[in-house]
C-alpha cells in the first residue's frame, strides 16, 4: 500500500471536523449514564490501550494502519446510525459510550503510526494543520448550528446527527481514497 497525501489531508480535515461538530452532543447523549460507567469505561480504555501497545511490533505498518483506521470509522458510522434509529434511550447511550471507548483504544496507535508512516516533518505539519483546521471548522459549525436550530437540545443533537452521518460517509470515502495498492 501507498499513502496518497492529498486525499489523506482531506480525510484528516473531515475527520477532525466530525470531532468538532460532535463534541458538544455527547453531553446530551450520555446524560442517562451514571458516573460509575465512566470509571468502568476508563478502566476498559486503559487496559485496551495497553493491549494494543503490546501489538505495536506487529501492526506498525501502513496496511494495519489502514485497516484499523477503517474499522474505527465504520464503528463511528454505526454509532451515528444507532443514535438516529434509537435516540435517547439508556441502552443507546451505553452502546454509544462503549463504542467510542472502543475506538479510543486505537487512538494512541493511530497517532504513533501516523507519525512513523507519514515520515516527513513537512507532511506531518500539513497533517496537523489539516486536523486543527477541521476541528476549528467543526466547532464553529456546531456553534452556528445550535444557535440557528431552535428547539430542545435533544432535538438539536438529533438533527445534528444527520449532518454527522453525511460527514462520516465522506470520511470513509476519503480514507479509502488515501491508500493505493502497489502494483506487483
Amino acid at each position: 500500500m501507498r499513502l496518497q497525501l492529498r486525499p489523506y489531508l482531506r480525510y484528516k480535515l473531515l475527520n477532525s471536523l466530525f470531532t468538532g461538530l460532535s463534541v458538544g452532543s455527547i453531553f446530551t447523549i450520555y446524560q442517562p449514564l451514571e458516573p460509575s460507567i465512566y470509571s468502568a469505561g476508563g478502566i476498559f480504555l486503559a487496559l485496551g490501550m495497553m493491549g494494543i501497545a503490546r501489538l505495536y511490533h506487529r501492526i506498525m505498518d501502513l496496511y494495519h494502519y489502514f485497516l484499523i483506521a477503517l474499522g474505527v470509522e465504520v464503528t463511528i458510522l454505526l454509532l451515528v446510525l444507532l443514535f438516529l434509529i434509537h435516540p435517547y434511550t439508556y441502552m443507546t447511550a451505553l452502546l454509544i459510550y462503549s463504542g467510542y471507548q472502543l475506538t479510543f483504544i486505537f487512538g494512541a496507535y493511530l497517532v504513533r503510526a501516523e507519525t512513523l508512516l507519514v515520515r516527513r516533518a513537512s507532511y506531518l505539519t500539513k497533517v496537523d494543520i489539516s486536523k486543527q483546521m477541521g476541528y476549528l471548522i467543526g466547532l464553529v459549525g456546531s456553534y452556528l448550528f445550535y444557535k440557528s436550530v431552535e428547539g430542545p437540545k435533544e432535538e438539536q443533537v438529533y438533527l445534528l446527527h444527520y449532518l454527522l452521518l453525511a460527514v462520516e460517509v465522506g470520511i470513509i470515502w476519503l480514507l479509502i481514497r488515501s491508500f493505493k495498492r502497489r502494483r506487483r
